[in-house]
C-alpha cells in the first residue's frame, strides 16, 4: 500500500505527536492502539482509537499545517512512518483538481473535528 520509511515502538502512553507540531511523517498503525486527542481548555478530548492498519497524521500532512491532534501510545505499539518523499511522489502524480480534493477533504475534516470538540466540550458542562 504505502512505502513505509522506517518502523518505530512506542511504549504505554507515550507521545507520538503533539497538537501544534510540524512534521513531515504520516502514520499507520502496524500493530497496538493509538488515541488520538485534543486538549481545549485545560482538559482532554479523545478524538479517536485507532487499531492496526489504520493511519493518522494525514490531515497535516496533506494541509501541511500544525498537528490539530495529539497521539499517543495505548500500549506497546509500533507504527509506520511514512515520509514526504515518498508521498509525494504519488501524490503529485495526480492531477491538480484531484489532489485540490484530497486538500479540501483534509481541511473539512479538521474543521469537523474542531465541531466535534465543541459539541463535547458542550455536553460535558
Amino acid at each position: 500500500m504505502f512505502q513505509v520509511a522506517k518502523y518505530q515502538t512506542f511504549s504505554d502512553k507515550q507521545i507520538i505527536f503533539k497538537e501544534g507540531s510540524f512534521g513531515d511523517w504520516m502514520y499507520v498503525v502496524d500493530n497496538g492502539n493509538v488515541e488520538i486527542s485534543r486538549t481545549v481548555e485545560g482538559r482532554k478530548f479523545i478524538i479517536a482509537n485507532l487499531k492496526t492498519g489504520e493511519i493518522f497524521g494525514e490531515v497535516a500532512y496533506i494541509s501541511k499545517d500544525a498537528r490539530s491532534a495529539t497521539a499517543i501510545s495505548v500500549c506497546n505499539t509500533t507504527v509506520g512512518m511514512i515520509d514526504r518523499t515518498s508521498f509525494d511522489h504519488e501524490f503529485n502524480m495526480l492531477s491538480s483538481d484531484f489532489q485540490m480534493v484530497l486538500k479540501t477533504m483534509a481541511l473539512r475534516l479538521r474543521a469537523t473535528t474542531d465541531d466535534l470538540i465543541e459539541v463535547q466540550k458542550q455536553l460535558s458542562k
